[in-house]
């Protein structure tokens, strides 16, 4: 934030931390606690699945030798 003003001067977010920054946009403050759970979740989920993923391909690799 602060290098992109002192480069731009403008401002990215209207205040840190970026909860206050949504709640300066008009949102309510349970809007984005259960929206940063959202996201948190999709994000978890994501990392599971990577982690899913990579043990297949190890488990696959061992199997026929690549």
């Amino acid at each position: 934030q602060v290098g992109s003003f002192k480069l731009s001067g403008k401002r990215v977010f209207r205040m840190s931390p970026i909860h206050h920054h949504f709640e300066f946009g008009g949102w309510k403050e349970m809007q984005v606690v259960i929206r940063f759970w959202i996201i948190s979740l999709i994000f978890s989920l994501a990392g599971l699945a990577t982690l899913k993923l990579r043990y297949r391909w190890t488990r696959w690799r061992k199997k026929y030798w690549i």
